[in-house]
Formats: structure tokens, C-alpha cells, sequence
């Protein structure tokens, strides 16, 4: 079992920038080759989104087109933990945010194995 822990959402401007952080605990599968985490995110009234993911070998990363150029997501495999820089936020990127770990990932999106309690940005107009 995968423990995703999320945290660094808030409230913040059109314009403005937050970097979430995911912390992965238990029973980790980091060495495995397949071995990916990211993000999704949900807003009210509309449909689960595949926002961004990270492979745990080699660091190549997965972006949907709605936050490519806005949102970079990095790793630090010493901390497990994953992080989403969101920068030029706009408020259609108010959601919640999951974390979510695969241990299979083939390509964008992920199919999320393990999924955080999820962590909430707005933003403000």
C-alpha cells in the first residue's frame, strides 16, 4: 500500500503561483522502473483531469495541454515526494488537486493505482 500525502494548496490571484508537494509513504515501489507519479485535478460540476506526471527513472515528464508552458512538475526521489509548480495560475485552474502514484505507467495519463485525499486551489479573478 501507497500513502500519498498532498499539501501547498490555497487561495491565491489570476496570475499568481503555488507549488503543491506530495509525499509518498508505505510501501513504495520507487525502484521499479514503471514506477510514476502526478497529478490530477477536479472542479466542480466537471469531469476528473489528467494534469501532469513524472516517471521515477529517468524523470520524463507528461503534461496535459490545458498547463503545458504554466506548470512544471519535478521529483526528489530521496523524499519520495513530488512536486507541481503552477505558475500564470488562472482561475479556470481552480480545483482539487490529487496526488496519484502507478505502478505501471505506460504514458500520459496515469490510471492511478494510489490516490491522495486531495488538496484545494482557487483562484481568484
Amino acid at each position: 500500500q501507497v500513502h500519498l500525502v498532498e499539501s501547498g494548496g490555497g487561495l491565491v490571484q489570476a496570475g499568481g503561483s503555488l507549488r503543491l508537494s506530495c509525499v509518498a509513504s508505505g510501501r513504495t515501489f520507487s525502484t521499479y522502473s514503471t514506477y510514476a507519479m502526478g497529478w490530477f485535478r477536479q472542479a466542480p460540476g466537471k469531469e476528473r483531469e489528467f494534469v501532469a506526471a513524472i516517471r521515477w527513472s529517468g524523470g520524463r515528464t507528461d503534461y496535459a495541454d490545458s498547463v503545458k508552458g504554466r506548470f512544471t512538475i519535478s521529483k526528489d526521489n530521496a523524499l519520495n515526494t513530488v512536486y507541481l509548480q503552477m505558475n500564470s495560475l488562472k482561475p479556470e485552474d481552480t480545483a482539487v488537486y490529487y496526488c496519484v502514484a502507478d505502478m505501471m505507467y505506460r504514458g500520459s495519463p496515469l490510471s492511478g493505482d494510489y490516490w491522495g485525499q486531495g488538496t484545494q486551489v482557487t483562484v481568484s479573478s
